[in-house]
């Protein structure tokens, strides 16, 4: 780092409390000081953070960071303040007068480091202030987000280059722990980083004893209390549903066992009581989806069991990472039983939407010319197509040059006055009183609350939207009212006319499509863990381009544990009964079940859209056939609608 050196290390010392760098991080922060870009592939638990966190604080600017998960981001906002360091974020939960305040800091260049989730990029306010701001460096958490074939693909990463490039940031910095060779090669690409400032930690955790062990369904939940009852210390058990998750943890209660559900399904109040009873030790075991993890530093975590099989691979590493982070010896078990493959492919074959559907999205989006503004809940109600594809799509249709993103808004405001609108607006000056009386009165009154939709208000009294927004806004910074909003919506420019849409729809569904596949054969990729005849430590960093010198002495296979091929049971029959409530629903002729497709997702177990709104997920039929292989039901729906 040349004559940087010695500051640098005062800044790791003082500000970080640290009198080394870990693995990778001095080279990754050699780059960016000297002005390029970097890649930090480093594992679970291996110091991502400080890589930005250090740089920011010696260079003249703002460093803005790009995290997917605002609990995340909280955290890590939290603890730098509380070591002296000028950190905040940006987000949803902040009220009116808090983000107010925030910009002021902002322009007088008073915060270091700035916590955005990726969708505030989209805001045409926010990228306008951002213009006026010192910029000095980009970090973006969780990069592998940007890759189309990496496991957790969202689609407003895709713009985050093109931005990086508007923006004339030179240091970026992207993050992440589970980047395979093609994921790495394609975030090097997106952000011009040199193959040289790609910087990657072994995936190989010593104290990690990777188990996997092959079970029927009838004995899991007994193999898994022997190996909880076993583990000295806290323990995470991951499984795929909410359901799942309840059922678990209510059986290793019924057992003696100090155990907490934790999925998305809760409520807010109940997850953050579970996180912060096994964060303090008060429980022993999480019973957890996916949706728990993120961003948990508790470093004495001595058993991570995945009750069911993970999605992929990098999945599966994420997970276990969370085990044994104090360097201690801890075990991570997968329980591997075949009746989980028709689960998991059926989500996967659930989020890819027909070519009809696509058709009809794209045509809604584009037909609308010049500049508008569209609601995803709607288009994908609609449409029924996930939220999740009409993102993906409107992100396509933005980096292939077809649209221009020009914010996001609120449809709907909801203002409740905490006191009467004649002493509201009895101190203001005769033409803001005028101003405002108007503004309300074109609202829908209800008891309490005065529903207002800032577009057709400003239509009508022939103004700008933002005009009718900034009479909340100020209402509420007063204290005289209480604001709710609600209804978001994503405006656009048409760039550029399409001349083949009929093309266009191909090639979208051709890449859904490989999507599809991709996310089938990391399926695959779990399960050659079970059936690997060699070291699973070798074959898990392997996937991630590193190889080992040799076998790494403390997995099963290398404790003589052989390996066993997990199959599929056979697929069962549809019985006769079971064929007659289909042919019953079909004649029903829903019209949130009127394709073989739609009526196949339903069957199985899988949410849609339109079958959402219509309240069929409470109809008997729902799931009838979730063990049955999507492809068979498909072959049935196709049958009778």
């Amino acid at each position: 780092m040349g004559v940087r050196e010695d500051d640098v290390r005062a800044v790791l010392r003082e500000r970080f409390g640290f009198d080394r760098f870990r693995g990778g991080q001095e080279a990754v922060i050699g780059a960016l000081l000297e002005g390029r870009p970097a890649l930090a592939v480093f594992p679970t638990g291996g110091g991502k953070s400080l890589c930005y966190q250090l740089p920011a604080m010696m260079l003249k600017g703002l460093t803005l960071v790009v995290s997917p998960l605002i609990a995340l981001m909280k955290d890590q906002v939290d603890a730098l303040v509380a070591r002296g360091i000028a950190a905040a974020r940006l987000d949803s939960t902040l009220e009116a007068e808090e983000v107010s305040g925030l910009y002021e800091r902002l322009d007088a260049g008073e915060v270091k480091l700035l916590y955005v989730a990726p969708e505030r990029l989209a805001n045409e306010r926010f990228r306008k202030q951002l213009s006026g701001w010192c910029l000095a460096m980009v970090a973006i958490d969780e990069a592998h987000c940007i890759s189309e074939w990496g496991h957790n693909f969202r689609p407003d990463y895709l713009k985050l280059a093109e931005f990086c490039r508007k923006a004339r940031v030179k240091r970026v910095l992207a993050l992440t722990a589970t980047a395979t060779p093609k994921v790495a090669a394609e975030i090097r690409r997106r952000f011009r980083i040199a193959k040289g400032d790609h910087v990657q930690l072994s995936f190989h955790r010593e104290n990690l004893e990777l188990r996997v062990t092959p079970v029927t369904m009838a004995e899991r939940k007994r193999v898994l209390l022997e190996r909880v009852v076993a583990v000295d210390g806290a323990a995470v058990v991951y499984v795929t549903r909410q359901e799942t998750a309840e059922e678990v943890a209510t059986f290793l209660q019924r057992e003696g066992v100090e155990a907490r559900a934790y999925h998305a399904g809760l409520r807010a109040d109940v997850r953050a009581d579970a996180q912060r009873e096994f964060m303090a030790g008060e429980v022993r075991v999480v019973v957890a989806t996916i949706a728990f993890g993120m961003g948990i530093d508790k470093a004495d975590i001595r058993a991570v069991f995945h009750y069911n099989l993970p999605k992929s691979l990098e999945n599966y590493t994420q997970e276990i990472g969370r085990a044994g982070r104090d360097g201690d010896a801890a075990v991570c078990e997968m329980l591997a039983c075949g009746n989980d493959l028709t689960v998991l492919e059926n989500f996967v074959y659930a989020d890819t939407p027909t070519r009809r559907a696509l058709g009809n999205l794209l045509d809604r989006v584009l037909r609308r010319g010049g500049t508008f503004d569209v609601s995803v809940y709607d288009l994908a109600g609609t449409c029924d197509v996930r939220n999740t594809v009409v993102e993906t799509v409107l992100a396509y249709l933005e980096t292939d040059g077809v649209l221009e993103s020009t914010g996001s808004f609120h449809q709907k405001y909801r203002v409740r006055l905490l006191r009467t609108r004649e002493q509201v607006v009895a101190g203001m000056a005769a033409r803001e009183r005028k101003f405002v009386a108007s503004v309300l009165e074109r609202g829908k009154e209800g008891r309490y609350w005065t529903e207002l939709e800032p577009v057709v208000v400003a239509e009508e009294l022939g103004v700008k939207r933002e005009k009718v927004v900034a009479v909340a806004g100020a209402l509420e910074a007063a204290g005289d009212a209480v604001v709710k909003v609600s209804g978001v919506r994503k405006g656009f420019r048409l760039k550029r006319e399409v001349e083949d849409l009929a093309g266009l729809v191909e090639r979208y569904c051709e890449l859904f499509e490989r999507r599809e596949e991709a996310d089938l054969q990391r399926l695959g990729g779990v399960l050659g863990i079970s059936s690997c005849r060699g070291c699973l430590t070798n074959y898990l960093t392997r996937h991630f381009g590193e190889k080992l010198d040799g076998p790494c002495g403390h997995c099963d296979r290398c404790r003589g544990v052989k390996g066993k091929v997990v199959r599929r049971p056979a697929a069962r029959a549809v019985s006769d009964d079971e064929l007659r409530v289909v042919r019953e629903l079909a004649e029903a002729r829903h019209a949130a079940l009127g394709s073989a497709r739609q009526l196949a997702r339903f069957l199985c177990g899988m949410t849609s859209p339109a079958s959402t709104r219509a309240r069929l997920t409470r109809h008997d039929a729902f799931g009838l056939l979730g063990d049955v292989p999507f492809e068979e039901v498909l072959a049935v729906a196709e049958v009778v609608v």
